[in-house]
């Protein structure tokens, strides 16, 4: 009794992985000295005494070799591990030739788009074609092509048939299940099938990467490595040794049970494994495997490894909504790496294996991580060109990963998870002093002090076992968990520390500010308002509206006007006159026309101009994609298909609400006076204080369409001059013809 007494009252330790991240044996090539940038062509290979590289890295962006570029961060974290790794950025993808530049690698290419999905960064919310990219030198478009994973991985196939194609970065982690695409607006497969990859990393990347670039390197096929945490791979079936559950079991399409704690009493988890009676497995006790003689007795089996959910096939979810959305809902669930279990989903006659994601780095891991010797700069064949997106975080510091708020139209979550992974105060002023003394031109601004969330530095749950087992989407919505850590004095000691060192002059926080974290630490408030802003600091209330914002999964405008009476008196106090800039979101999942309406007054009483507005952008598993295609509430427990939603479809509807939201450009009026009208609210044209936009000016009227159908051509018409132009010579051809037709009448 006593021996249990005693276990009971031990304390229980975090998430851990097995080893730690550079704990491996380093590769023969680690003799060779650190490269002063990873090369791009033969001859630096050359000058580096390479005769080959061991890894390749393909990438759509620009090589800048900067600890806030992905394909920097890996490629430097492989040559800590002993290997030479070069980088093939922006290769011409219309043939083979530029995949061979660097020769045949010795044991994987590894591909990503870059820091961006390649659809996104190349097409607008509307579908436009970009003509500009920010991760290439001089701001250029064209440079990677559409869906620039598959591309390239099928390039080198082409090129090295034999050499394993490892896939990775965001675009490739939010497909790695059939998903909702939303430039061809139907649900694709997963993006192995398409890129023929030999294997997926989603997340971040170092602790798989290094596990399989170690095991490659020590002779093991990729074929070998299939429960790897982090990764997917293609297969027949399920691995050996492992049991499943229908997904439907789990989440019926009415009630999910809450999970309790497994290792105890403790009321602490959100959800159940009842599900697993269901199915006749009893969960208490450890799955049937391989007798092996042990020297110690084994410790018992939590009821989530070596378990794997069984989701409906592609083929269901591709033409049923229903089942589409109950799968976003289990892959949602299966986020925390401590209860985590794996995917499986069949595609034809083949199926996805997703593994739990990968345990989350220690604060040691993220100091090495960030402490390889980066270069800080563009790869020097770029010579004096301009790289936008360097320009823009070349004096920046990234301070921490992952974030708790679980946005539904957010990708983090799903890419990086909701465990915190910071870095020590050491390890983040070191880096400042860094940039003091390397960047070129550094005026002694620190332009961030961030990472995807400004104020989550050292957040995470206070209760060890709760996050274990948590499967809450978010810490923080609807309400802040009990369990959440909200004090912020790591993050006010670091930017103190910071603005005291030598040389910097200023430290700005440019990563979004979760005010409804912030004013549950009023210390945090006074230091980010009186030594951090540059007279105006950005935050994304997103909307003011309960039914888009509960579908966003933010908090209501009471903590906006909390934090902001809070920034005004700090602002005072410290003699400042400095402004909140909020961002919205129009025609997210959720948003009636009466929502953008009243979020477009609530803007125009305050006297809020937006010159940039953010139009609902379907991002691949994102649970706001979820609800855009299938116009069902996912966030809920689905019943039957009663719990629809209202979503702002087409072209048309999708330009009001952008209009709405800048309702002070004349060029979106007509637009807004017709929904009004159509609504029944002219009240709101007109003049008056209350009013949304004025009647129409003799000027608009003019340049409305005659009964017959010309335009009005004035010289206030602004017209496109070449439609200006076509009309004044068809009217030209009209007198010549009717000249002529007079001149035969008047001879005859």
């Amino acid at each position: 009794m006593a021996e249990i007494s005693s276990r009971k009252s031990a304390p229980v330790a975090r998430m851990k992985a097995d080893r730690d991240l550079f704990s491996y044996p380093k590769y023969w090539a680690h003799e060779f000295t650190p490269a002063p940038f990873l090369p791009m062509s033969k001859a630096e290979m050359k000058k580096l005494g390479w005769d080959s590289c061991d890894i390749i890295l393909v990438v759509g962006d620009a090589y800048v070799d900067h600890p806030s570029f992905g394909m920097a961060v890996v490629g430097r974290m492989l040559e800590a591990q002993g290997f030479r790794v070069g980088i093939i950025a922006q290769p011409d993808w219309n043939s083979k030739d530029d995949f061979m530049r660097l020769g045949k690698p010795n044991l994987f290419f590894g591909v990503s788009a870059g820091n961006m999905d390649s659809m996104i960064n190349r097409y607008t919310a509307d579908k436009k074609l970009r003509h500009d990219d920010a991760y290439t030198p001089n701001n250029e478009g064209g440079k990677r092509p559409d869906r620039a994973v598959i591309v390239y991985s099928q390039r080198v196939k082409e090129a090295y048939k034999d050499v394993p194609v490892i896939i990775g970065g965001i675009e490739a982690s939010l497909r790695r299940i059939a998903h909702y695409d939303y430039w061809q607006e139907k649900v694709r497969r997963s993006i192995l099938f398409d890129a023929k990859a030999d294997l997926l990393i989603y997340g971040n990347a170092e602790r798989p990467l290094a596990e399989v670039a170690y095991r490659l390197s020590q002779g093991e096929s990729i074929e070998s490595m299939q429960d790897i945490r982090g990764t997917a791979v293609l297969r027949k079936e399920p691995l050996p040794g492992w049991r499943g559950v229908d997904s439907t079991a789990i989440d019926k399409v009415g009630k999910i049970d809450p999970i309790p704690n497994p290792y105890g009493a403790d009321d602490v988890g959100c959800g159940t494994f009842s599900e697993f009676a269901q199915q006749g497995i009893d969960l208490s006790k450890p799955a049937e495997v391989e007798a092996k003689p042990v020297m110690v007795q084994a410790p018992r089996q939590k009821p989530w490894e070596q378990t794997y959910v069984k989701l409906p096939a592609f083929e269901q979810v591709s033409v049923n909504k229903p089942l589409y959305a109950h799968a976003s809902r289990i892959l949602h669930q299966e986020t925390n790496p401590g209860c985590a279990r794996a995917l499986f989903q069949r595609h034809g006659d083949r199926y996805v294996w997703i593994n739990p994601p990968a345990y989350p780095l220690e604060t040691e891991e993220m100091d090495a991580v960030f402490g390889l010797p980066y270069q800080r700069i563009p790869h020097p064949s770029y010579g004096k060109a301009k790289i936008p997106a360097y320009d823009m975080i070349k004096t920046s510091v990234n301070i921490m990963r992952g974030c708790f708020g679980g946005c539904s139209f957010c990708s983090i979550t799903e890419h990086e998870g909701r465990i915190i992974q910071s870095r020590s105060q050491a390890s983040i002023l070191r880096e400042i002093e860094e940039i003091r003394d390397k960047v070129p031109g550094f005026t002694g601004v620190i332009s961030d002090l961030g990472g995807p969330t400004a104020n989550m530095y050292k957040l995470r749950c206070k209760n060890p076992k709760a996050e274990q087992t948590c499967r809450r989407p978010s810490c923080v919505y609807p309400t802040i968990c009990e369990h959440m850590d909200t004090d912020q004095t790591p993050t006010v000691e670091l930017y103190r520390k910071a603005r005291k060192i030598s040389g910097v002059k200023k430290i700005l926080i440019a990563s979004g500010v979760r005010y409804d974290l912030a004013v549950e630490d009023p210390n945090y408030v006074r230091e980010l308002v009186q030594h951090h802003v540059g007279g105006y600091l950005k935050i994304a209330p997103e909307h003011t509206e309960e039914g888009p914002l509960s579908k966003m999964m933010k908090p209501g405008m009471g903590a906006y006007d909390k934090f902001k009476a809070m920034f005004d008196k700090y602002s005072r106090e410290a003699g400042k006159e400095q402004y909140l800039i909020p961002y919205f979101i129009s025609a997210h999942p959720g948003t009636s026309d009466m929502d953008m309406i009243n979020l477009a007054l609530w803007l125009k009483e305050r006297d809020f101009r937006l010159d940039q507005v953010q139009n609902f952008y379907p991002s691949p598993m994102a649970n706001a994609t979820t609800m855009y295609y299938t116009e069902l509430n996912s966030l809920k427990n689905l019943k039957g298909n009663t719990d629809s939603i209202v979503v702002p479809k087409g072209e048309r509807q999708r330009r009001l609400h952008k209009a709405l939201l800048r309702y002070h450009d004349p060029a979106g009026w007509p637009m807004i006076r017709e929904a009004l009208r159509k609504m029944g609210l002219e009240r709101l044209i007109g003049k008056s204080k209350g009013c949304l936009v004025p009647e129409e000016s003799r000027d608009e009227q003019k340049q409305k369409p005659k009964a017959g159908g010309q335009i009005a051509v004035t010289k206030h018409t602004g017209m496109n001059p070449i439609k200006e132009a076509l009309i004044k010579k068809q009217q030209q051809v009209k007198r010549s013809s009717g000249q002529a037709s007079y001149q035969k009448r008047k001879g005859s």
